[in-house]
């Protein structure tokens, strides 16, 4: 069975409202109900005082006698008398518990007398007790005496108008209740029922666009969310529309991309060829010498010199192997890097540390000035960057020369000078030096053991920590790299 929307709405409200009314009427019933007690027992406890007190007027007026005694003689009298005082029914007991008095004419009280034992006992042990009996409410205080209580008192305290207001009160909530139902559920119908018809038109809408048959207008305006998602399916119809016009341009950047994928392709063949072309030219001056050592075996000086040039080619095609290797990963293992907050002035001095052997070799001065700052990065990926920054600014420095770094925090950024008094990196060779292999002098990296790799690992490590690298344009001799992180 179908229910249309605006009757489950309306069903739904009239619910919503029930369950209000419900919980607000049991609300201001039990409230009603426990300031009427609480009236009703500063009431009772009033007529207590009063009753106390006109009991030991009585007392000290009259013949003196025990205080049980007293009760026995004098209890149906004062009972009698202080009825009329309070204008309750009255009834006094005895320090055993024994009824002394009781201003309920035999046969007047309606329904079985309630068994009293157990509010009498606690009434007898000084405190107040209260029992209800059919509509009355008995109130049993203790009756104090000249020294001490000389026993209980009780008053029957009628509740009929108490209950009668309650019932007053429920019947105007039930019947508010009632009409506040019937109307809501109207209105609300109502309401609905323009909500209903706006969804009506969104379901046809949606119905023309699975058809392919694209809308030219909102089909429903509303300032409320209904007239969003109007907006919303005219929004997705333009593009639905637009998306399939278009089928014809994705086909050509398509086509684009696979003509790059060939451009990039071809960079990877001159890659593998400058890669190869590397590799050649130490390999060959390493034969080049075995063949000398097999003709000239004997000849020490030429022992010494082909030892020297081995291990100097060997070690600049291992520093090529290694670079290399290193590219590689960076492409393919980003995920080995593990970022962290770093001290950057502390790393800084890290990285001085370890190369200032080599730069006093050298007869190189080294200085940092560094400011506090942080960034997010991986620490191996920034010893290597510095180290690979150092090992150039010492390998193409002059002799004497000094070697600055300088680390200054900048609003939200973190930028790093690496300065060297070298023979610096002419204006045409600025937009290469990141190429993997491309070296400025050829012959000086060959003496110095330079492998062109340097440079592009370095940008890639900076690239992949969201950070920047510029060599920047100076009139003095040397070079300077300035290095940008954001700053955390």
């Amino acid at each position: 069975m179908r229910f249309s929307i605006k009757l489950k709405f309306s069903l739904f409200l009239a619910l919503l409202l029930t369950l209000a009314l419900s919980v607000l009427s049991f609300l201001v019933l039990r409230g009603v109900e426990r300031n009427q007690t609480a009236q009703t027992e500063i009431y009772l406890a009033q007529h207590v005082k009063t009753v106390n007190l006109r009991v030991k007027q009585t007392y000290y007026t009259g013949v003196r006698l025990e205080p049980q005694a007293f009760l026995q003689q004098r209890g149906g009298t004062l009972a009698a008398e202080l009825a009329g005082f309070t204008g309750l029914e009255v009834t006094l007991y005895d320090a055993g518990g024994a009824q002394a008095g009781t201003s309920v004419q035999e046969g007047a009280a309606p329904g079985r007398a309630p068994d009293m034992s157990a509010a009498l006992a606690y009434a007898l042990d000084g405190k107040i007790a209260y029992q209800r009996a059919d509509r009355s409410l008995l109130y049993l205080a203790p009756l104090q005496g000249p020294d001490a209580q000389m026993g209980v008192v009780q008053l029957r305290y009628p509740l009929e108008r108490e209950q009668s207001f309650q019932r007053t009160l429920l019947k105007l909530f039930l019947t508010t209740g009632a009409a506040v139902l019937v109307l809501s559920f109207l209105i609300g119908y109502l309401y609905f029922y323009r909500a209903a018809a706006a969804i009506s038109r969104l379901k046809t809408a949606a119905e023309s666009i699975r058809r392919a048959k694209y809308i030219t207008a909102p089909p429903v305006k509303r300032r409320d969310e209904l007239g969003e998602l109007a907006d919303g399916i005219f929004y997705m119809s333009r593009e639905i529309e637009r998306s399939i016009s278009a089928k014809d341009e994705e086909q050509r950047k398509l086509q684009l991309a696979v003509t790059k994928l060939q451009a990039l392709e071809q960079q990877q063949k001159q890659y593998i060829g400058n890669i190869s072309h590397e590799f050649k030219t130490p390999l060959t001056a390493i034969k080049a010498y075995v063949d000398l050592l097999d003709m000239y075996d004997d000849d020490p000086e030429l022992l010494r010199d082909a030892k020297q040039n081995i291990a100097k080619e060997t070690e600049r095609l291992y520093q090529m192997v290694e670079k290399v290797l290193q590219l590689t990963a960076l492409e393919k293992y980003d995920f080995e890097s593990r970022a962290e907050r770093l001290e950057v002035a502390e790393a800084l001095q890290d990285v001085c540390g370890r190369m200032r052997g080599k730069a006093e070799r050298f007869g190189l001065t080294v200085t940092l000035e560094a400011e506090p700052a942080h960034i997010w990065m991986d620490p191996e990926s920034f010893m290597h960057v510095f180290v690979n920054l150092l090992d150039n600014a010492i390998k193409y420095n002059a002799p004497g020369g000094t070697i600055r770094l300088r680390c200054e925090s900048a609003e939200d950024e973190v930028r790093i000078t690496v300065s060297d008094s070298g023979i610096g990196i002419p204006a045409e060779a600025r937009d290469k030096i990141f190429e993997p292999f491309y070296t400025v002098n050829p012959d000086r990296s060959r003496q110095s053991g330079g492998t062109g790799l340097g440079l592009p690992l370095v940008r890639n490590l900076v690239e992949k920590h969201n950070g920047t690298i510029t060599l920047l344009e100076t009139e003095q001799k040397g070079s300077v790299f300035l290095l940008i992180f954001p700053s955390i």
